[in-house]
């Protein structure tokens, strides 16, 4: 998808593409809203120094299968700022960004958080509007559902990564797992699939990555990342050091891209030694790398199914917003995990009978959904079945 004209539009959409700057501040934003047809834009928001129009395009569409694909009726959307999310400027950034925005939130957009975000800047958004309704993700002190901070999203992740190695005939307990970027997804994923019995042989940040193939020590390890962040690979003793990348093909039985996108090419795919891969991150698989793996057998969970809990969670935010009760994180795990395991099921027995790719597969699914609402709502017109007399 490219954004120069408008031949990046097609029958999904985007529908609206806001882009906004500000010169005092240097801040360069953009809101993509891409599908409303089941309901409002809701998608994270993420500050990157590098970030693009297309990149958040990509993620909008993602946001749109995402929600089809666990079947909760929100739209399609995504925003992003170009700001580096380290500077000391950042608050003034976010502030002007938000304000600019005002007229699309919280009617037509609701921030939420992705990359280089984080609670706190939600409750900023928040103060700045006027309005609880104009972000989730806020602290709970402040009534919202801080998914993040429960790591709903990689508990998820974990959750479709058991299921997945169920159907394809692995235990979980005892698999060796990577885990490319241990952010709040990565962090998570390591921590949930911990507890179920899997050996976590390798971890990586912006700064490194660390293996060993007797297992790593993850409470250790969420204790240092607590500590010293992204340079927590410089303070693990008894590890093999790697360059962030090397983990991607290293002996294990699942792998966990939680980091970018575009990280796993047709070249890594054919060297990966998993048998399941769960994607953490918004598309880290190129279309070729799927199409090489799905050759190869493996068993690929793809993003918007893998990932949906945050989703999940961001359903249960959007009620918060209007509710004095606070929320349960138990809560939100269960319904977590009940959904995400069963989405995983459905699109790898869609797949399988199918012969399509597992995200193929799971597209379909979700374009069908979203597709009957675009009919049933009068946007396009209905699928005309001939009828033989």
């Amino acid at each position: 998808m490219t954004l120069d004209d408008f031949s990046h539009a097609d029958e999904w959409g985007p529908e609206k593409i806001v882009t906004v700057a500000d010169t005092r501040t240097g801040m360069r934003g953009v809101l993509v809203i891409d599908n409303t047809a089941r309901g409002m834009g809701k998608g994270g928001t993420r500050m990157s120094p590098t970030l693009t129009i297309t990149e958040v395009a990509r993620l909008a569409r993602v946001m749109t299968w995402k929600w089809a694909g666990v079947d909760l009726f929100f739209g399609g959307a995504k925003a992003g700022i170009r700001f580096d999310p380290a500077s000391a400027d950042k608050e003034a950034a976010l502030r002007s960004f938000v304000r600019s925005l005002s007229s699309e939130v919280p009617e037509e957009y609701v921030f939420g958080l992705d990359m280089g975000l984080t609670e706190h800047d939600a409750a900023i958004i928040q103060h700045e509007l006027g309005d609880r309704r104009t972000a989730v993700g806020s602290p709970r002190e402040l009534g919202g559902v801080p998914y993040d901070q429960w790591g709903v999203t990689g508990y998820g992740v974990a959750e479709a990564t058991d299921e997945a190695a169920r159907w394809h005939g692995l235990n979980i307990s005892g698999a060796r797992v990577v885990v490319q970027g241990f952010g709040a997804v990565g962090a998570a994923t390591a921590e949930r699939l911990h507890s179920l019995g899997a050996q976590v042989v390798s971890v990586s940040t912006s700064e490194g990555a660390i293996y060993t193939p007797d297992g790593l020590d993850v409470p250790e390890l969420l204790r240092a990342k607590s500590e010293w962040g992204d340079g927590l690979v410089h303070h693990v003793a008894g590890v093999k050091h790697l360059s962030t990348g090397e983990e991607l093909t290293l002996p294990a039985e699942v792998l966990i891209p939680a980091a970018r996108q575009d990280v796993v090419d047709a070249a890594t795919a054919r060297q990966l030694s998993a048998s399941v891969v769960a994607e953490g991150a918004n598309l880290p698989l190129t279309a070729e790398a799927q199409t090489v793996l799905a050759e190869r057998g493996v068993t690929v969970v793809p993003d918007f199914i893998a990932n949906a809990g945050g989703v999940v969670a961001a359903a249960y935010a959007m009620d918060a917003r209007h509710s004095a009760f606070p929320s349960e994180p138990n809560q939100i795990r269960t319904a977590v995990s009940e959904r995400l395991r069963a989405n995983t099921v459905n699109v790898l027995d869609e797949s399988a009978r199918t012969e399509l790719t597992t995200h193929e597969a799971a597209r379909r699914l979700a374009e069908q959904r979203v597709r009957t609402a675009m009919e049933l709502s009068g946007r396009i017109q209905p699928t005309r079945v001939s009828v033989r007399h």
